[in-house]
């Protein structure tokens, strides 16, 4: 059965996306959106969030912000009711919330440092799935939690050990929620990003002489990622276009993790 449409491809589909006032999170929901869902972006920084919400209604698109702290389960709980009272429906969520974490080696490393990274990294993914699957289970149709991983995710190396261990973990977890909500049509998949031109990124090239150059030099197609391009992958995710997707990682990184 073909699942190919004249209309949008998202079209009638309720999306959360966590993290989304800015960078990736940002690029995402735009997409989302511009391809047919209704999308409610959750941000910690609420008045960003409003922003972003109120520049993409002005381009015509539905999108709400919800100012949700995704390490306190009562913060996230009461933002997924929130947006099943006002949408009856959640197909799409996107984990995309996440902070850069200490680049000590692994036995110089702050134990509160790592602790705040990984509430924010891992505890965030699982208490937003935690939170979503019993709206998800109460919507029909084709529904999709997309775990926004990385390249760090994939391989080690030595400059951010903890980073590296929060994104494998995230990895790890779409598989086995993959693996535990297929029956109930539930799909999971992970975006392991190469290197994304983001504020993060543009901070770093300013404090960091040679930084964007030696960024690019790691991709052998020869620039740095958009985050149009992670967005254009997650959209394939959340969409009915990839119904026997799941369990997997899609690798957006300009060639980093082929050599």
């Amino acid at each position: 059965m073909s699942t190919t449409t004249s209309g949008p491809r998202l079209a009638g589909k309720v999306a959360v996306v966590t993290g989304g006032a800015d960078g990736i999170g940002r690029g995402i929901t735009e997409m989302l959106a511009k391809h047919g869902a209704r999308v409610a972006v959750f941000d910690i920084r609420g008045e960003a969030a409003a922003a972003t919400a109120a520049e993409l209604a002005k381009q015509g698109l539905d999108v709400i912000a919800q100012t949700v702290d995704v390490t306190n389960e009562e913060s996230v709980a009461t933002a997924m009711e929130a947006v099943w009272n006002k949408w009856g429906a959640l197909h799409v969520l996107v984990n995309n919330a996440g902070v850069s974490g200490p680049p000590q080696a692994t036995d110089e490393v702050d134990l509160a440092e790592w602790q705040s990274m990984f509430a924010v990294n891992v505890q965030g993914p699982f208490l937003c799935t935690k939170h979503a699957v019993p709206y998800q289970r109460r919507t029909p149709g084709g529904k999709s939690i997309v775990n926004i991983s990385s390249i760090y995710g994939l391989i080690g190396n030595a400059d951010a050990p903890s980073y590296h261990a929060a994104k494998g973990a995230v990895r790890l977890m779409a598989k086995t929620d993959a693996v535990t909500y297929a029956p109930e049509g539930i799909r999971v998949n992970a975006v392991c990003p190469g290197s994304i031109m983001t504020e993060f990124n543009l901070r770093k090239a300013d404090e960091i002489p040679g930084y964007l150059d030696d960024m690019i030099a790691l991709h052998p197609v020869g620039h740095i990622g958009e985050p149009e391009d992670i967005a254009y992958g997650v959209l394939y995710l959340a969409s009915d276009e990839s119904r026997f997707v799941t369990g997997t990682e899609l690798v957006i990184d300009g060639g980093y993790t082929a050599q």
